[in-house]
């Protein structure tokens, strides 16, 4: 099944805050890149995308438009997760959400950018507003890093 790319925005800030030991908040760059990384291991996983948003690739790396223009606002602070926000993945997606974000989330943002820059379908695209990374790329490359 596939959600709004904005509620599962919103379980990366929830579950970023929930774990943070000094209360810190998730970023806007943090998030696009969580966002990438989760995407592409549900493509690799399921064959469906997790949220049908497109992910473009901007000059800092992968980009959701509709997420990053939604927290614009915040600049490079970090960003309160909303209140009552009642949403559930299936077992199987929330496993897999769960590892994806055990694996990547220990990482800055910055090293996040340098990853993502590294990596065939950031590397494959153009770069700039408009242009999509394609779920096809995503599937591919993320198929290779499943064990």
């Amino acid at each position: 099944m596939s959600y709004p790319a904005i509620h599962i925005a919103q379980l990366l800030l929830t579950k970023f805050k929930d774990q943070s030991h000094s209360q810190e908040l998730m970023t806007n760059l943090k998030l696009q890149k969580m966002l990438y990384y989760e995407q592409g291991f549900h493509l690799a996983a399921f064959g469906t995308p997790l949220f049908n948003e497109s992910i473009e690739a901007w000059m800092y790396g992968p980009v959701v438009p509709a997420v990053y223009e939604h927290f614009s606002d915040k600049g490079s602070s970090g960003i309160e997760p909303a209140e009552n926000e009642i949403f559930d993945l299936s077992e199987d997606e929330a496993t897999l959400f769960n590892n994806v974000f055990d694996v990547y989330n220990q990482f800055s943002a910055t090293k996040l950018v340098e990853m993502t820059h590294s990596e065939p379908p950031w590397c494959n695209s153009e770069v700039g507003r408009g242009c999509v990374i394609s779920n096809e790329s995503m599937e591919a490359f993320f198929k290779t890093r499943l064990s």
